[in-house]
C-alpha cells in the first residue's frame, strides 16, 4: 500500500511538472501575439464560433458582462476584433475578429498542429490509445472533485480569468 502511494505521489508531481510547462510555454506564445490567456481563449472562441454577442461570449468564458467588457475594450484596441452592429437586434453588437485577429488565431492553430505532432507524432496508435484513455481518466476524477468543492450559488457572479 505504502509502494502505490509513494507512486501515487511520484504520478501527481510529474502532472504537475506538465501543467507548469505547458503553462510557461503558452504564455510565452500568448506574449508573442500580445495576447493575454483570457484574450486568446476570447480570441479562439470568435475564431470557432463566429461574430458573437458580448453576453454570448460572457457565458462562453464564464465571466461577468463587466469582464468580457473590459476584454472586448482592450481586443479592439489592440486590433484583434471590433464591434460590429448586429443585424437584427438594433441593441446589441457582434464581436467580430479583424484581419489580424484571424491571422492570428490560424498561427496558434498553426503552432497547436505543430506542438501536438511533436508531443505525439511518435507514439503508436496503442500508446495514443492508452494515453488517451488515461488522461480522460484523471480529468474526469479532477472535474468531479473540483465540481465538489465549488459552491453551487445560482446567482455566482464571481469573475474568472
Amino acid at each position: 500500500m505504502v509502494e502505490r502511494e509513494a507512486g501515487d505521489i511520484a504520478m501527481l508531481g510529474r502532472l504537475l511538472e506538465l501543467t507548469v510547462i505547458l503553462n510557461a510555454d503558452m504564455e510565452r506564445m500568448f506574449a508573442r501575439e500580445g495576447l493575454t490567456q483570457s484574450r486568446t481563449h476570447l480570441l479562439w472562441l470568435v475564431h470557432q464560433d463566429g461574430p458573437a454577442t458580448q453576453r454570448h461570449l460572457a457565458e462562453a468564458l464564464g465571466v461577468s458582462a463587466r469582464n468580457v467588457t473590459g476584454l472586448v475594450d482592450a481586443m479592439v484596441e489592440t486590433g484583434f476584433v471590433t464591434r460590429e452592429p448586429h443585424p437584427t437586434d438594433r441593441r446589441a453588437t457582434l464581436v467580430t475578429l479583424t484581419g489580424r485577429g484571424a491571422d492570428t488565431a490560424r498561427s496558434l492553430e498553426r503552432g497547436q498542429g505543430e506542438f501536438a505532432a511533436l508531443l505525439f507524432g511518435d507514439l503508436s496508435e496503442a500508446e495514443r490509445d492508452r494515453l488517451g484513455r488515461g488522461l480522460d481518466h484523471v480529468i474526469d476524477r479532477l472535474k468531479a472533485a473540483v465540481l465538489a468543492e465549488e459552491p453551487q450559488a445560482p446567482d455566482d457572479t464571481r469573475e474568472r480569468p
